[in-house]
């Protein structure tokens, strides 16, 4: 078997999959790429068991087809230190050892036979399939997986809800300190079905979907998902179980509200945290008329900090503490210039929204309050 290709199109279709592969794997095979030789078409396929990304590109040149295996740390480490030029592979099919001709020299190794691979998971008769842009798959994963849990006990938070409506798609992340729902009226996808998609899977798609133009179909099961973009095609395992009622935990009569310049506020947050206690990293808001003064202090270390900040407060004067870091967090995942929090009182959840949503978007995020020792 012999193929030529080039060499930055494999080695960036290789790297875009690369990130399936796990540092430790408990087959060995997993630690390698599958290559899949068919015509002029070369399909590569990368996987951890439960994640399998392929991808498929045209060769220049091809004779013979066939399936093997090659080590990734093999092939990527040289590959990314070669310049852009056709790369010849030559493949001897009784023993699977590998030619690799370039312009200034070669590479030879031994592949791995390819039906040690193990396959990727199908779907059920029962599967249900949508379509949507890559831009609003993109933007959903983008402001949610943040939220997203690492709890070993309640392995449901620890993925992105997606939640499929007729007229509209929502996707909910939490880890029960905060909370994001970002719903797309673009998304029309005419039923009513929802899954959990886990972490590994929403950072592969969120690392390719930036250069995708067109749409993307998803079909799922009750068990496996399918994200099929032009270039790539992912396979994933879903997180079973089913989601807490997130629209339930969202409070509805948040009578206090103050309007701030998201950047001002961010950068006062960041420099009066230094001198929050390290195990808490509690800041308290001083609200009252047009005015909120972040402060906090470490007891341990007598050191405190003290900032005002003009803003828009409509509401009863009222003392709040939230962790420093969940609220930067949240804050760094709003692009609106200014943001609303609205509050009821300093025991429930404020609500972060941005001033200005983009169109057809709506962004909600939550944040639980912190106990006040009151300073």
């Amino acid at each position: 078997m012999k193929f030529i290709v080039s060499s930055t199109a494999l080695l960036s279709h290789l790297q875009a999959i690369s990130r399936v592969i796990n540092s430790k794997n408990t087959m060995p095979i997993l630690d390698n790429f599958l290559f899949n030789l068919r015509g002029n078409k070369l399909t590569m396929t990368a996987s951890d068991q439960e994640t399998t990304m392929t991808t498929e590109i045209d060769v220049i040149e091809a004779d013979g087809e066939g399936m093997f295996a090659v080590s990734a740390k093999i092939l990527l480490d040289p590959l990314k230190e070669l310049p852009d030029q056709p790369l010849t592979f030559e493949i001897n099919d009784s023993n699977l050892e590998i030619f690799l001709y370039f312009q200034n020299g070669k590479y030879n190794f031994i592949g791995v036979n390819g039906d040690e691979y193990p396959r990727k998971s199908e779907l059920g008769e029962g599967a249900v399939s949508l379509t949507l842009s890559a831009s609003a798959l993109l933007n959903g994963i983008n402001r949610t997986l943040f939220a997203t849990a690492d709890d070993e006990l309640r392995p449901i938070m620890n993925g992105i809800f997606i939640d499929i409506h007729p007229e509209e798609a929502c996707f909910v992340a939490s880890d029960s300190h905060k909370l994001v729902r970002y719903k797309n009226v673009t998304v029309k996808a005419g039923i009513d079905a929802a899954f959990i998609l886990p972490k590994k899977p929403a950072n592969l798609l969120k690392n390719i979907l930036p250069k995708e133009q067109g749409d993307v179909t998803v079909s799922f099961d009750n068990r496996n998902a399918r994200f099929t973009l032009s270039n790539f095609e992912l396979n994933c395992r879903l997180i079973e179980g089913r989601y807490p009622n997130y629209a339930s935990v969202i409070p509805q009569n948040n009578p206090n509200r103050l309007i701030i310049d998201r950047s001002s506020f961010t950068n006062a947050l960041r420099r009066v945290s230094v001198f929050s206690s390290q195990s808490s990293n509690l800041v308290k808001l001083q609200l009252s008329n047009n005015l909120v003064v972040v402060s906090a202090q470490d007891i341990d270390y007598s050191t405190s900090a003290e900032e005002s900040i003009t803003c828009s407060y409509d509401g009863d004067d009222m003392n709040i503490g939230f962790k420093s870091t969940f609220l930067v967090e949240v804050l760094n995942n709003i692009a609106s210039q200014e943001v609303s929090i609205e509050l009821s009182d300093p025991s429930r959840a404020g609500l972060i929204l941005p001033m200005e949503n983009q169109p057809d978007e709506d962004l909600l995020m939550l944040l639980m309050p912190m106990m006040l020792n009151d300073f």
